[in-house]
């Protein structure tokens, strides 16, 4: 029988590869629900195509829009109704793909209701780590990573107890090579110009600051239970090591492949199983030249160093970090803030921040929310003039 998911998420990056992938294993899986935000033309083709039972979108209006066009659909909006599509019985797996905080409380809900997890959005473990991972463990739900670290991770990691280091690795981005002054002055344009991965916008300039590998450090702590001084980021700009496991006898187990999204989103839908899928070129070794890897300049990049005190110290700060840089980012999309405000003001708001420890999801959201607030009074000091 075919597997019932549900993909949240579905016109964005992760989410339109993940259907790529589906469409070539088209005889294992059956897309019973679909979300996305606004982009109601896509999903209306995504209906069409896929026949789903359930769909959710941003607002009333579009969800309406929708059900006229599909009246055979259940029609639903905001975060309630990703949340009851987490909990309609018959899906078996939900793809979350949704990005920032959206996808916490539906992540958390489908646990709840005891759907496995594909899990792309890495703000539901920054943010509430310690509550999800418990109640995965309590109702007995798998989480599989899909980013292309955590499931390289995920596929070397073998037994635990002889582990050394997990190894995260990182293309560097656009400014690797760039100097501070550089940086200083540095325009969407140059921000957005990822060397290796074509990613939404968000991610590509927290990946531009290496925060995206902060918060990679942080949902690593949390997916695979070790402690931050046994996790390591390396800088490797080929990007054909997607990470790796070190041993205590000194063996180091890669995950090595082309930089490809469709191969972590795949095993993450087919796990145990592997199968042939959309991707039909295979690395080779006698073509991929030199393979570097250099240590993190965290002068250069605070950013990572700011994370993993985040995590550290505990508690909602690593809420606070990753609403306050959220929020900078946005600024800086909007042309409001220089670059290296970004890590300037989610630094004066971490050390000016007064964390919850023990929350709950309700606080935690309720913690985020705040920062927001604040951040947004803070970015207006920083606006350009």
């Amino acid at each position: 029988m075919k597997k019932k998911i549900a993909i949240l998420g579905s016109t964005g990056s992760i989410g339109t590869q993940a259907l790529e992938v589906i469409d070539k294993l088209n005889d294992r899986f059956e897309i019973t629900a679909l979300s996305a935000g606004s982009n109601v033309n896509l999903i209306a083709k995504q209906i069409e195509k896929y026949q789903p039972k359930i769909i959710s979108v941003k607002t009333k209006f579009d969800s309406d829009v929708l059900k006229d066009r599909f009246p055979h659909i259940k029609c639903l909006y905001g975060e309630e109704g990703l949340i009851e599509i987490c909990k309609t019985e018959e899906i078996e797996m939900v793809l979350v793909a949704v990005s920032g905080k959206t996808g916490l409380k539906p992540t958390f809900e489908a646990i709840k209701s005891k759907k496995d997890i594909a899990l792309a959005n890495k703000e539901t473990l920054v943010m509430a780590g310690d509550i999800i991972m418990k109640s995965a463990k309590d109702n007995n739900v798998k989480i599989l990573p899909v980013d292309s670290e955590h499931s390289a991770i995920f596929q070397c990691l073998n037994n635990r107890t002889q582990v050394k280091h997990l190894i995260i690795t990182s293309s560097g981005g656009p400014f690797r090579t760039s100097t501070k002054e550089e940086m200083e002055n540095a325009d969407l344009r140059s921000a957005l110009s990822h060397p290796r991965w074509n990613m939404g916008k968000k991610i590509t300039v927290d990946s531009a600051t290496l925060m995206n590998k902060g918060l990679e450090v942080i949902e690593a702590h949390h997916l695979f239970n070790f402690d931050y001084d046994k996790i390591k980021v390396t800088i490797h700009p080929q990007s054909y090591v997607h990470s790796a496991v070190e041993y205590i006898d000194g063996s180091i187990i890669a995950q090595i492949g082309i930089p490809s999204m469709h191969i972590p989103i795949q095993y993450a839908l087919t796990y145990p199983d592997r199968t042939e899928g959309i991707e039909t070129e295979s690395f080779d070794f006698t073509k991929a030249g030199k393979l570097e890897f250099f240590e993190p300049d965290l002068e250069k990049f605070p950013s990572l160093k700011l994370a993993f005190e985040a995590g550290e110290k505990g508690g909602t700060y690593t809420v606070c970090l990753n609403a306050a840089n959220e929020e900078a980012v946005f600024a800086f999309l909007e042309n409001k803030i220089k670059f290296l405000d970004i890590y300037n003001i989610t630094k004066e708001m971490f050390d000016n921040y007064k964390p919850v420890f023990n929350a709950d999801i309700d606080s935690i959201i309720e913690e985020d929310e705040k920062v927001r607030v604040k951040t947004k009074e803070l970015i207006e000091k920083y606006k350009r003039g």
